[in-house]
C-alpha cells in the first residue's frame, strides 16, 4: 500500500509545555537511509509550518489502503518506520498508524528540531514522499547589556544591548524621563555625544519579535556636574527673633556646604547657631538674633568637580506700630478696637454764640 497522490503531511501545534534555551545539546542520532534521487513526490509543495520553542508538534500523513510501507524521516534520518521507532529521541512518539493516517508527535520542540520532515510511502514498489518544513520560533532574550555608568558632564556614552531570538528581535533604546519623547535609538548600540545633566537617568532596552511579550532591561546613567546655587536670599529679622538663611544647590555628587561670616567659617554647635546640611540645601539658623549677628554671610557649595558660592545679608528688620488716626468727634473703644462717633452739638453751639456777639 502507498500514500495516494492526493496524500499530504501537516504539522499542528498543541499547548505550550515549557520554554527552553536555544543552546541545547544535539538530539540523539537517528539511523540514516540513503536519499533516492528517483523518488517521486506528491504534487503538493513543501509547507512552512511555525511552532514556538517548548511546544509540541504533530506531523500527520494521509494514507489509504494502497500503502504497503510508510515512514517518517527528518532529513535522511528515520524517525519511525511503520510501528517501529528507529530514533532514540524520547521526545518523538507515534500517535497513529491507521488505514487513513500515519502521525507522529515531537514534544518540547527546540531549535535543533527545525528543518524538513518527510513522510515516505510506497505503493506497488513506487515510493512517494510529502514534505513539511518546521520553523521553530524563539522568544527574545537579552544576553548582554551595558552596566550602570557614571560619567562627567560633556563626556561621551556608548550603551550596548545584545539579544537573541527567532526571528531576530528588533532592539530599541528609550530614555525613561518625563521630557523624553518616543525612542531615541532603534539599534543595538546607543551613542550619546557630549552628554548633559538633563540626559541622566535610566535608559531602557527593549527586544521584541512578536513571538512573546518584549523583554526589557534598564541601564542607569549618572551624569556628574559641579555645584550650581539656585537660591540664596538675604533675610531681615528683628533683634531677639529667630532668623534663617537658606542656600540651595544642585550638584552630582551632592554638594558639601560651608558657611562663612566675612572671612570666618561658622561651625556646627557654635553658640546660638545651627547648621543643617542636606543633599540639596543648607540651612543656617539663628535662635536669638543679636546686633552682632547682622552682616554678610557666604554659602560655599563644593564637590569633586568644583565649587561655587553665594553671598547674602542678615539685616535688621524694624517694625513700626501703626496707630489709628482719631479724627474730630471720634474716640477709640479700648475693648472692641472699633471707632464710634459721639455727639458734637456743643461744637456747633460755639460758633453760633460768637456770631451773636458780633451783632
Amino acid at each position: 500500500m502507498d500514500c495516494p497522490r492526493s496524500g499530504s503531511c501537516e504539522l499542528r501545534t498543541s499547548v505550550r509545555v515549557r520554554g527552553r534555551s536555544a543552546a541545547q545539546p544535539p538530539a540523539p542520532p537517528c539511523p540514516r537511509v540513503p536519499v533516492r534521487s528517483g523518488d517521486a513526490t506528491f504534487p503538493k509543495a513543501m509547507d512552512n509550518v511555525t511552532v514556538r520553542q517548548g511546544e509540541s508538534a504533530t506531523l500527520r500523513c494521509s494514507v489509504d489502503n494502497r500503502v504497503t510501507r510508510v515512514a517518517w524521516l527528518n532529513r535522511s534520518s528515520i524517525l519511525y518506520a511503520g510501528n517501529d521507532k528507529w530514533c532514540l529521541d524520547p521526545r518523538v512518539v507515534l500517535l497513529a498508524n491507521t488505514k487513513t493516517q500515519y502521525s507522529i508527535q515531537i514534544h518540547d520542540v527546540d531549535v535543533y528540531d527545525e528543518g524538513p520532515y518527510t513522510c515516505s510511502v510506497q505503493t506497488d514498489n513506487h515510493p512517494k514522499t510529502s514534505r513539511v518544513h518546521l520553523i521553530v520560533q524563539v522568544s527574545p532574550k537579552i544576553t548582554e547589556i551595558s552596566s550602570d555608568i557614571s560619567i562627567n558632564e560633556g563626556g561621551n556614552v556608548s550603551l550596548t544591548c545584545i539579544a537573541t531570538g527567532r526571528p531576530d528581535p528588533t532592539i530599541t533604546w528609550r530614555h525613561i524621563s518625563p521630557k523624553a519623547v518616543g525612542f531615541i535609538s532603534e539599534d543595538e548600540y546607543l551613542e550619546i555625544t557630549g552628554i548633559t545633566r538633563e540626559q541622566s537617568g535610566e535608559y531602557e532596552c527593549s527586544a521584541s519579535n512578536d513571538v512573546a511579550a518584549p523583554v526589557v532591561q534598564r541601564v542607569k546613567v549618572t551624569v556628574n556636574y559641579p555645584p550650581y546655587i539656585s537660591d540664596a536670599k538675604s533675610t531681615g529679622v528683628p533683634v531677639g527673633q529667630k532668623g534663617i538663611l537658606m542656600c540651595e544647590a544642585s550638584a552630582v555628587p551632592s554638594a558639601d556646604f560651608q558657611w562663612y561670616k566675612d572671612d570666618k567659617r561658622l561651625a556646627e554647635g557654635q553658640k546660638g547657631l545651627k547648621v543643617e546640611n542636606k543633599a540639596f540645601f543648607s540651612r543656617l539658623t539663628f535662635f536669638n538674633v543679636s546686633e552682632q549677628d547682622y552682616g554678610n554671610y557666604t554659602c560655599v557649595a563644593s564637590n569633586q568637580l568644583g565649587n561655587t558660592n553665594a553671598s547674602m545679608i542678615l539685616y535688621e528688620e524694624t517694625t513700626t506700630a501703626l496707630t489709628p488716626w482719631k479724627g474730630p468727634g471720634a474716640v477709640h473703644d479700648g475693648n472692641s478696637g472699633a471707632w464710634r462717633r459721639s455727639s458734637c452739638a456743643w461744637l456747633l453751639a460755639l460758633p453760633l454764640a460768637q456770631l451773636a456777639r458780633q451783632f
